[in-house]
């Protein structure tokens, strides 16, 4: 846990961005999207058989979003489409794969948030990357934080993003709400973490990066 004075709230969105600020940076290894994560860091470390993955991955990034709400901070979701052929209505973070003319993963991050929701750059500082995620398809994923004004206005692509909603970080953040979730794909059973929000359930990689979150900055 950070020994910063929490007493102004630590789920305030000042209090994030000085952790994030004092312990984030956008040192990346050259060889970030080939070298094995070790210790495990992402689907594979609950799954020990998905170890075995090819090394080479495939780039990828995603905006963690952190609006700077008055009375708390919260985090910006989207649900997928029911028109994609992947993860059709799952929770997500705004990101997807690097493009070859994507400087950084910051940038992708940021150009696929403004494809599948409308925000726009100027509502959003960067505040560095989190680790490196391994998906079980194959992405390594990074995910860069994001402090969010909060007078910002979203347009939905339709193709990509069906709703978008907010979680408290103060509920994100609570251990007590990170639950071990089962499934069963191609006949062998997989594991992730899970938050239910409501009716919605985050769950798989958007979990895993929210777990990360937390173990980095509010265990």
């Amino acid at each position: 846990m950070s020994s910063l004075d929490p007493a102004s709230g630590i789920y305030s969105a000042q209090y994030a961005r000085e952790l994030c600020m004092r312990e984030l940076n956008y040192d990346l290894p050259e060889d970030v999207f080939s070298a094995p994560i070790f210790p495990p860091q992402g689907d594979h470390a609950m799954n020990p058989d998905l170890t075995a993955a090819p090394v080479k991955a495939k780039p990828a990034a995603v905006l963690v979003p952190i609006i700077a709400r008055p009375q708390g901070a919260t985090m910006l979701f989207t649900e997928r489409s029911a028109r994609l052929r992947n993860h059709a209505g799952q929770i997500s973070f705004p990101g997807g794969r690097m493009d070859d003319n994507d400087p950084t993963p910051a940038d992708t991050a940021l150009r696929e948030a403004h494809e599948e929701i409308g925000l726009e750059n100027a509502h959003v500082s960067t505040l560095g990357y989190l680790a490196p995620y391994q998906s079980g398809t194959g992405y390594r994923i990074i995910p860069v934080v994001g402090l969010v004004e909060p007078s910002f206005a979203l347009t939905l692509n339709p193709n990509e993003v069906n709703d978008v909603f907010e979680a408290p970080l103060e509920f994100l953040m609570n251990i007590e709400n990170h639950k071990r979730h089962r499934w069963e794909r191609e006949g062998v059973m997989r594991e992730s973490w899970a938050l239910h929000f409501g009716e919605r359930m985050i769950w798989g990689v958007t979990a895993g990066i929210l777990r990360h979150f937390w173990e980095r900055f509010y265990r």
